[in-house]
């Protein structure tokens, strides 16, 4: 039930919208996730800023409303286009229509994709209630719970969870964990089995669009189908990013990614308004998702066009005018609002810096086998893959796709090996990490992975033919393919499951280090005994910023980083256990409607700080231990039992809690 509401909830959306405006095939199913995340990014601001709540019967009369006009929209388009321009024919008259054989063939690809995509994710992180142990698991966590309760996804509304309650110009794009609170708390979903299955929908997202874009752009068939099955395959992404960080928000926009390179082709071949407007949306969708996102993209189509003014790809330019100039507008009507207020911190991005870790020979071998950041590359769909771009570039088969590997590759090879000032200005919207440049390499990793298999299979027929000349050159086709991916899935042990899932999980500890089960049990016990408005006193380091996502209790310190010390939270964390000599301490507490303070064993980080404020709290008088197991102590602060009546003064810290 859980995974079939996660399931409906990234695609039914974007396949109403998608249907509405005449999506259809493969390209709508590919589609239909970035769609959903679009639609919910547009409608944020617009609910917010209306005063309706961000519900799941809200959201959904909103996508309802534009699906309606948008096939009015796209009814009425049609019909001008066929009455003015009858000699277009709104089929791809160079590309005949693909045969039963063939979407069975592609399906098959897609299958094994997502079965290799599932079982590795199912792995690695043990069970769905598992606890992602990362950095910033938190956060995600904490933020899709705040929307649920608070009914405003706006950006401007959610800085308490940063530790930054009365920042209205505070921003982090928010798109995924809106969506996520619709569904949070539905038919018993909890905040672990959301978080986890959204991941493992966002791997399920890769193959369908990598199938989709290579169909749309005219790739064999076979080399469809083989992209599409080794999509899953490959560390860098989507896995890296889902057990570092997580990333979780990014990881699904480059999963995207190939979903919105197949709606390009609608540019070449306009149906409508279905280019123009499925663009927009997924360029605000993208944006909403990572603002990152939109340079990627921005890569992908400044190619696109070059391959379209090098005629290495065809158009019509009297028939696509008016779809080009539409998209434009439409992109930037709907991206520059979910763009602009990433403004705020745009400083706080580009200036992050990660140290360069290993060489120039050492980045170009993790780029040529598509094995960026692994210390052992992925012999054996590197190898063929990099062999595969040197026959897409002798079939004149998708080249842009050639030009993105160079691009995005080279940046990758080069900021994990030099550092200039060049490289940090353009790797500085991808907060100059390597880990997320790397992750859009293998992108172009798949598709040469299928060409290699297209064309290696096509001389297996041609020497099965000659000895065999009876024999249906297809079949043969289709049979040699299936040699060449036996023996790959053989020599990677069924498609690297067993390395990918073990690199996943890495923060999928089932107790710890960050929050164990112990930790799990006590934030249940203040969850059963905090008033609605209190807060609970804890230490940034030791995972108990997860008590609110997993329990609904508000903490005091909100994130592993902390609070500035000049705060409140921050000052806390430094005197609380000086509550008897200083009596700021006192007040503070009382301001922040704080009864409880925990005390937990786990560590965000091995070099992590305890708070010096809540150390030997089980000595010091006016803390009474009201809760304890091996993991986690919870205890009560004398005179404070009140604290939700005697209320926060104006001006402070204030709790925006239950």
């Amino acid at each position: 039930m859980n995974v079939l509401l996660v399931l409906l909830a990234f695609w039914l959306p974007g396949l109403v919208f998608g249907a509405a405006i005449r999506l259809r095939g493969w390209t709508l199913a590919a589609a239909a996730p970035l769609l959903t995340f679009g639609l919910v990014a547009i409608g944020i601001p617009i609910l917010g800023g209306s005063g309706i709540r961000w519900t799941l019967l809200n959201v959904s009369l909103w996508i309802l409303l534009l699906s309606v006009v948008g096939f009015g929209l796209s009814f009425l388009v049609l019909r001008f286009t066929a009455k003015r321009h009858p000699g277009w024919d709104e089929d791809d008259e160079d590309a005949p229509k693909r045969s039963l054989r063939d979407h069975l063939l592609i399906g098959a690809g897609v299958v094994v994709g997502l079965g290799v995509g599932t079982v590795t994710f199912l792995r690695g992180s043990r069970t769905l209630e598992n606890v992602q142990q990362g950095w910033d698991a938190p956060f995600h966590g904490n933020l899709v719970r705040w929307i649920a309760e608070h009914g405003d996804a706006r950006a401007s509304t959610v800085g308490t969870i940063a530790n930054l309650p009365n920042q209205t110009d505070y921003f982090y794009p928010d798109t995924y964990h809106a969506l996520l609170a619709l569904i949070f708390g539905k038919g018993g979903l909890t905040m672990m089995p959301t978080l986890n299955l959204a991941a493992l929908m966002v791997v399920l997202t890769v193959p369908v669009g990598v199938a989709a874009m290579c169909r749309a752009w005219r790739m064999p068939v076979l080399a469809t189908a083989a992209a599409a099955a080794v999509s899953t395959w490959f560390t860098a992404f989507p896995y890296d990013s889902l057990w570092r960080g997580p990333l979780w928000p990014y990881v699904a926009g480059v999963a995207l990614v190939p979903a919105m390179l197949a709606l390009a082709r609608l540019l070449l071949k306009p149906r409508g308004i279905a280019g123009p407007v499925a663009i927009g949306v997924g360029v605000a969708g993208l944006a909403g998702l990572h603002t990152s996102l939109i340079f990627v993209i921005m890569v992908y189509f400044l190619l696109i066009l070059l391959a379209v003014l090098f005629r290495f790809e065809k158009i019509s330019w009297r028939r696509s005018a008016a779809s080009l100039v539409a998209t434009i507008v439409m992109a930037v009507v709907l991206g520059v609002p979910q763009v602009l207020p990433a403004l705020y911190n745009a400083g706080g991005v580009t200036s992050a810096f990660w140290a360069s870790e290993t060489s120039v020979s050492g980045a170009l071998g993790q780029t040529i086998t598509f094995s960026p950041m692994a210390s052992f590359p992925q012999w054996w769909i590197g190898i063929p893959a990099i062999i595969g771009v040197f026959f897409l570039v002798k079939h004149r088969r998708m080249l842009w796709m050639v030009g993105a590997y160079v691009v995005l590759g080279g940046l990758f090879a080069a900021t994990i090996s030099l550092e200039t000032p060049l490289i940090h200005t353009l790797t500085g919207v991808f907060y100059n990490d390597h880990w997320r440049i790397g992750a859009l390499v293998p992108l172009a990793g798949a598709v040469a992975f299928g060409e290699f298999v297209h064309t290696a299979s096509g001389k297996f027929a041609e020497k099965l033919g000659e000895r065999k000349p009876n024999l249906n050159p297809y079949t043969a086709a289709i049979a040699g393919a299936l040699v060449v991916g036996l023996v790959v899935a053989v020599l990677s042990r069924g498609g690297y499951i067993g390395r990918n899932s073990a690199r996943l999980a890495m923060n999928y500890g089932a107790d710890g280090p960050s929050v164990s089960k112990g930790e799990e049990e006590a934030y249940a016990w203040l969850g059963k005994h905090v008033m609605p408005g209190e807060r609970v006193m804890n230490d940034k380091a030791d995972g108990s910023v997860w008590m609110y996502a997993l329990s609904g209790v508000q903490p005091v310190e909100w994130t592993n980083y902390g609070a500035e010390f000049t705060t409140k939270a921050g000052w806390l964390s430094v005197f609380l256990n000086d509550i008897n000599r200083e009596p700021r301490v006192r007040e503070a507490l009382t301001d922040l409607k704080v009864r409880y303070a925990i005390v937990g064993k786990g560590k965000v980080a091995p070099n992590a700080q305890s708070a010096v404020g809540l150390q030997r709290l089980d000595i010091t008088p006016g803390f009474k231990r009201v809760y304890h197991n091996p993991d986690a102590s919870v205890y009560e602060i004398e005179g404070q039992q009140g604290v939700v009546a005697a209320g926060a003064t104006t001006g402070s810290d204030t709790a925006h809690g239950q």
